[in-house]
């Protein structure tokens, strides 16, 4: 038997439904209450959730997975904000525009497009964004490229791209070896992941990994991965270079894992501040999937930035 919050949040899903058809009626199993959509931008098709009450508030997910890594916060955030959460172009159930000259349609630019679009669609023209790993790249190119519509920002575990790529040291290429294996031409990367994603799945039991792993195992799916890799090299470094001189003006809130390589490598806090004018963070005690690791302390870190 629902009881009275299942039973309003099933209504919701059901009255979404009714007034838009690309909803999905059943609830996906992994965030009962919210509705499944598949939203067309100008530029891809995104694959969307949905759910909660109250203002706006956009999760974007980081490398190899899905919108799935916010399994544990959406249900609680959504019982005060409006949650959406997005498949980024090429991951997940969006679709894989085509690679474009100099990877253009996996850039951060297009990626951001889409979220701002994803989000007018349900009539939000501000809203926060919380985005770890490669969803945080694509927060940063969004608070810069859109900087009236977002309002708050958080990123997650990473430092600029830019800085990154023009900082190289043997530090950096032993932490992300992929940053660099990625960038060689199809196949060689693609038909790497193919093999080592064939065996995860096979030893995978935990059902989040399987469902990471339904996807991101696909053909598409990982050439899509690699191009976004080889746009963060190429198209990603001429806008962010384009931009230096630009900064974020809406708060952020910069977290990363005291336990992993970003932190020990670089003094994140000082590489933020001087991109954006309203910065504040702090490390937290896991690791790189820190919405995983410790998801009360990345919900409260959310809670207090967007009461900032």
């Amino acid at each position: 038997m629902l009881d009275r919050r299942d039973f309003l949040k099933t209504t919701v899903v059901a009255s979404m439904a009714a007034a838009d058809p690309q909803v999905n009626v059943q609830s996906p199993r992994l965030f009962p209450g919210f509705a499944a959509r598949r939203i067309q931008t100008s530029g891809a098709v995104i694959h969307t959730l949905a759910g909660g009450s109250g203002p706006p508030l956009l999760l974007i997910h980081g490398y190899p997975q899905t919108h799935v890594e916010w399994h544990k916060l959406a249900p609680t955030l959504a019982q005060r904000f409006t949650v959406v959460m997005t498949d980024l172009r090429g991951y997940g159930d969006s679709s894989k525009p085509p690679d474009g000259e100099m990877h253009v349609n996996y850039s951060k630019r297009a990626m951001a497009l889409d979220q701002v679009e994803v989000m007018k669609h349900f009539g939000f023209e501000k809203f926060p964004v919380i985005g770890q790993d490669r969803g945080g790249r694509v927060t940063h190119r969004m608070a810069l490229d859109h900087p009236d519509t977002v309002t708050h920002a958080a990123v997650l575990d990473i430092i600029p791209t830019y800085y990154l790529y023009t900082h190289v040291d043997i530090q950096f290429v032993q932490a992300y070896f992929h940053w660099f294996n990625y960038l060689r031409a199809a196949p060689g990367p693609e038909d790497e992941l193919k093999a080592s994603t064939a065996a995860r799945k096979a030893r995978a039991t935990n059902e989040i990994q399987l469902e990471y792993l339904r996807t991101s195992s696909t053909p598409e799916n990982i050439h899509a991965m690699c191009e976004d890799y080889r746009a963060g090299a190429s198209i990603d470094l001429k806008h962010d270079e384009a931009d230096l001189r630009k900064k974020i003006t809406c708060p952020l809130r910069v977290l990363w894992a005291e336990k992993g390589a970003m932190g020990r490598i670089y003094d994140v806090m000082k590489i933020w501040k001087e991109r954006g004018t309203k910065v504040t963070g702090r490390p937290l005690p896991g690791g790189h999937n820190l919405q995983e690791d410790v998801p009360d302390m990345v919900l409260e870190e959310i809670q207090a930035l967007t009461k900032a």
